[in-house]
């Protein structure tokens, strides 16, 4: 049911939606007949005057079958939810397609910093593109991406592509995913990081391929406007995050300050 309040902007989104359809639903059919089997046996077997209550002990078949059946229903139920889990967690986690683009994402308190792998398609190398709290990808692409952190425990989380893995310092993770929606996304660390934890926010826009030399070509010249900073200015919601005035050339500096340490 996640869809109805946000997108499935991810080939896996679906995937990862119907693990959590399918716990709702099996849980939920227990919850709804457990309730109505205790509000039946309030009511069956409630005080009336001149009958006595009985004590039963459990110890016939006729009577402890009530429990085990159930039980062993309930079990099956249990292998299933695993079953679906461990499938959608290796599709997921640990299958990695074919790659069309490799992006870095490195967390540190309490921003992101995002490295491109430019035209040549290779990170590490002097046509890569960074930028701070905006990243930046082509829709229907496969990516890979290498997850880093600079000091504490972080969380590289898009809800949209349902997409979650932790960051740990001294490693680096790799994981994949596949946009499917045009648009822009947030990005958000799901980890307690500190005390700025709350404002460690960011966007990942989702572009068509023309859209997105375009974007990259503005980020070389110096002419990219942040979609992170606008989506804030935009927010209704008057946050933390937005009352300092962060500049274009803030944002500039900080991607050179992030590139120059890495």
């Amino acid at each position: 049911m996640l869809d109805y309040f946000m997108p499935q902007a991810s080939t896996f989104s679906g995937d990862v939606d119907n693990v959590f359809l399918m716990i709702v639903w099996v849980v939920g059919f227990w919850f709804v007949l457990t309730l109505a089997t205790l509000a039946y046996f309030m009511i069956r077997y409630r005080h009336r005057e001149g009958v006595k209550a009985s004590y039963v002990t459990g110890e016939k078949h006729s009577e402890n079958k009530w429990i085990h059946y159930p039980h062993y229903v309930i079990i099956l139920c249990d292998v299933v939810l695993i079953a679906g889990s461990i499938m959608v967690w290796v599709n997921v986690k640990q299958t990695l397609p074919p790659k069309d683009d490799t992006i870095r994402v490195i967390g540190q308190q309490w921003s992101w910093a995002f490295i491109h792998s430019g035209p040549d398609g290779q990170l590490d190398t002097e046509d890569d593109i960074s930028t701070v709290n905006d990243l930046h990808v082509e829709v229907n692409k496969v990516y890979h991406f290498e997850l880093q952190s600079r000091d504490v425990l972080h969380n590289f989380s898009v809800p949209a592509f349902r997409l979650k893995q932790d960051m740990i310092p001294g490693r680096t993770i790799t994981g994949w995913f596949e946009a499917t929606q045009v648009g822009t996304y947030d990005v958000q660390c799901a980890e307690m990081c500190g005390h700025g934890h709350g404002i460690m926010g960011g966007s990942i826009t989702v572009h068509t391929p023309e859209d997105y030399q375009r974007t990259m070509e503005a980020i070389k010249n110096g002419t990219y406007e942040s979609d992170y900073l606008k989506r804030l200015e935009n927010d209704p919601i008057p946050i933390a995050a937005k009352r300092p005035q962060v500049s274009q050339n803030t944002v500039n500096a900080g991607e050179e300050n992030l590139v120059s340490s890495n």
